[in-house]
């Protein structure tokens, strides 16, 4: 394996690590029930709960995955690459948005009083981020943003795509870590801090590609 192919597996792996982190960070429904099993159940019930929304994530990834290889082809005229991944700049622009201005706390329920079996809380995690579709659409405008979907490089991408899941896992692993650590000091208004730092992050870093690819700072990567 030459020194350019194995620099194109780290580029994908990095994207599909950053890919997974920003799919989990949002305080969604299991963002805030994996901070609340964490508080009530201990850190390891909070972390299997977000393993348990890595699976859901991971099925959607490969169904757009699976969808946008097959449009990629029509698409490889650059001109159509700057607009794919223009489109998916302004989506997730718009996502870091409302991640930023929303108060995920409003529908917070509270979380039951007995513990149950790992693999039911796993199970239920599971089922509230599988319930939820409208995940498709930021793992669409993730791919886009970043040329992650190549058809040209399917072993690079399947590289990527296991990366994800660790992705996610090191997003779960690192909140439910400090969320133990500050248990006693943790209320709502830390749910909406944590919300509003990550809306910010994903609102200046869609800015910075945005403005790279608008003024042509990096070069586009070929679909084929």
């Amino acid at each position: 394996m030459d020194f350019p192919v194995q620099l194109d597996i780290l580029d994908f792996i990095f994207k599909g690590l950053l890919i997974g982190i920003i799919a989990s960070a949002p305080m969604g429904p299991v963002g805030i029930l994996c901070i609340q099993r964490t508080l009530n159940k201990g850190r390891w019930y909070g972390f299997i709960t977000g393993l348990g929304a890595t699976l859901s994530d991971v099925i959607y990834a490969l169904i757009v995955g699976f969808g946008m290889s097959f449009i990629m082809k029509p698409l490889s005229n650059p001109s159509y690459q700057f607009i794919l991944q223009m489109v998916g700049s302004i989506l997730l622009l718009l996502f870091g948005i409302y991640c930023f201005i929303s108060d995920p706390t409003k529908n917070m329920h509270k979380s039951g009083k007995s513990k149950g079996s790992i693999i039911h809380n796993g199970l239920t995690a599971f089922a509230v981020t599988f319930s939820n579709p409208l995940i498709i659409f930021l793992f669409m405008a993730t791919f886009a943003q970043f040329a992650f979907i190549q058809p040209a490089h399917t072993f690079e991408m399947i590289a990527g795509f296991i990366a994800i899941p660790i992705g996610a896992m090191m997003w779960w692993y690192g909140l439910t870590w400090i969320i133990s650590k500050i248990k006693g000091k943790f209320n709502k208004k830390g749910i909406i801090i944590i919300n509003k730092i990550i809306g910010a992050i994903v609102i200046l870093f869609s800015l910075i590609i945005l403005f790279g690819i608008i003024f042509n700072l990096y070069h586009l990567p070929s679909f084929y």
